[in-house]
């Protein structure tokens, strides 16, 4: 297949090209660089360095002798992915080219509008173009599965069976999303399925569970084809935060009680969930929700998985939780359409955290302790984040580049 991977160059973007141009399928990937500039305007890298996605896609062609095609762009930019779908001509769109952090999105005001104007804006777009252009591309959107919330009932896999007064539905699932990220995901989620219906495109949804792990098949050929290791207080990832507080020395820092449960799931099971909602296409006219997570841990369960791992002392300390969630709640989900595929699971092993904390060691003095810890307060309107060095303009101007492809 033509596959078109956007937002390419990001943690999983990046891994997914390379899987799926190993598997023979002719990749693009497009990308705008926002998550780049992220790291400048909060002041922290990633763990592990990475080079630039032109010099990534050259170690893959020298390694390989495959060619992923590179398209710099906005998806906010109507144009830009008008002529990239008609240049790329591709039978499927994977689609993680969103702003992707919660505490990032409730920064303040300006982050909450940023967020939600470049991820419902840009996905409108690509509706647009994949309506105009070929009803048949195949969208597989990432969803969340914090779309959801934390309901004291069972999360079905997007929609639910309602009966009332009398009558019976099938309806989607209730949304009650913890972030202003979040809702973005739930706007497009109704934006998607509204297009579906009216015109008969096909899409995935693919509500996925915190993902885990920075190594794939394909990035261990070549320290140059690494993706990112985020362990910051803003995009970085409860495990990898645990992980890298571990080998620094730093208490593990547990928001509140800890109780917060969440599905989780390994990267190489992202590319294979991804993998087999592209060879089991939506029908026409139908949009589809996988909940794409293989188990379920909380706070407190994770933090004392990787303290028993951690050769060492690793202590555990709670600290008062900046978020608006329930600390303490019931949580089940279904998640059984993309085992029904044939997904096998990779699971939280012993072994997975422990080559987390290898790669924590390892590039441990690039840590910036001071970045690890929350800075972002859902309770307040705006933050000061002057000790984070932001530039006051820097969303304004972020991205918006006028766009040609490269070669």
């Amino acid at each position: 297949m033509n596959i078109l991977v956007l937002g390419g160059d990001g943690y999983l973007g990046w891994p997914t090209a390379l899987y799926l141009s190993r598997r023979g399928h002719h990749v693009g990937v497009v990308d705008n660089f926002a998550r780049r500039g992220y790291d400048l305007e909060m002041g922290v890298n990633s763990l592990v360095p990475i080079v630039t996605l032109q010099q990534r896609v050259r170690r893959w062609h020298d390694i390989s002798d495959l060619t992923i095609d590179v398209f710099v762009g906005d998806l906010t930019d109507p144009v830009f992915v008008g002529d990239t779908l008609a240049s790329f001509q591709p039978d499927a769109v994977v689609h993680f080219a969103e702003q992707r952090s919660a505490p990032y999105s409730m920064i303040d005001r300006k982050h909450a509008v940023y967020t939600q104007v470049n991820n419902v804006v840009g996905t409108l777009n690509l509706l647009y173009a994949v309506a105009e252009q070929d009803r048949d591309i195949h969208l597989v959107k990432l969803g969340t599965m914090g779309e959801y919330g934390t309901p004291n009932i069972d999360i079905e896999e997007g929609f639910i069976e309602i009966t009332h007064r009398g009558r019976t539905d099938v309806l989607p699932y209730p949304k009650q999303p913890g972030s202003f990220y979040h809702l973005s995901k739930v706007h497009d989620s109704h934006n998607i399925m509204f297009a579906c219906r009216i015109w008969g495109i096909r899409a995935t949804d693919l509500n996925q569970g915190i993902v885990y792990g920075h190594e794939t098949e394909e990035t261990v050929l070549h320290p140059e084809l690494a993706t990112r290791f985020d362990y910051d207080g803003v995009f970085g990832t409860v495990l990898n935060r645990f992980c890298v507080q571990a080998v620094t020395g730093h208490p593990l820092t547990v928001y509140g009680s800890g109780g917060q449960t969440r599905g989780m799931l390994n990267i190489l099971d992202t590319l294979a969930c991804v993998e087999l909602a592209l060879e089991n296409p939506a029908e026409r006219g139908e949009f589809r929700v996988f909940n794409q997570y293989t188990e379920s841990f909380s706070v407190a369960e994770m933090a004392d998985l990787v303290a028993a791992e951690y050769v060492g002392n690793a202590v555990i300390d709670h600290s008062p939780d900046p978020r608006v969630e329930k600390e303490d709640h019931y949580y089940r989900a279904a998640h059984t359409k993309l085992l029904d595929l044939g997904l096998v699971p990779h699971l939280l092993t012993s072994s997975v955290i422990q080559s987390i904390l290898a790669a924590s060691d390892r590039f441990k003095t690039n840590v910036d302790v001071a970045a690890i810890l929350p800075t972002v307060q859902w309770r307040s309107t705006a933050s000061d984040l002057a000790t984070a060095g932001t530039p006051s303009r820097h969303l304004a101007d972020l991205g918006r580049q006028s766009v040609v492809p490269s070669p």
